[in-house]
């Protein structure tokens, strides 16, 4: 069955870094594009970053520009979301998935449990 495992996830004070990895199984990510997504509690599930196959970005919130960067690396069938500059309300649980990029969340299928991300002091 293909999908992503994420990892990397916990807790972090107010202003701390963290680097998630979602890696694939069961298939080659190379010619996949990938998405980051959060849902914090009580809220809908809502797409951060994407990356195509050729390594363009597409941007999907403004809350998380200049902080959060998305980069794979197809050696290891990987992809990375780095956190910088947390706040509080990055808390959520953290999902990738592959799809689309710019297009809906409703596209995006192969979805892993999820990371928890919790920012507090």
């Amino acid at each position: 069955q293909s999908q992503f495992v994420e990892s990397g996830g916990g807790l972090v004070q107010p202003g701390g870094s963290l680097r998630l990895s979602c890696a694939a199984s069961g298939f080659t990510l190379d010619y996949s594009s990938i998405g980051w997504f959060r849902q914090a509690p009580g809220k809908e599930r809502e797409g951060l970053l994407c990356i195509t196959s050729s390594g363009s970005r597409t941007d999907y919130a403004d809350s998380v520009k200049g902080r959060f960067t998305i980069s794979r690396d197809n050696a290891k069938n990987t992809v990375y979301l780095q956190m910088n500059s947390l706040k509080p309300e990055d808390t959520a649980v953290y999902y990738c998935a592959r799809g689309t990029c710019g297009l809906s969340i409703r596209t995006f299928s192969s979805w892993g449990q999820g990371t928890q991300v919790t920012v507090s002091s």
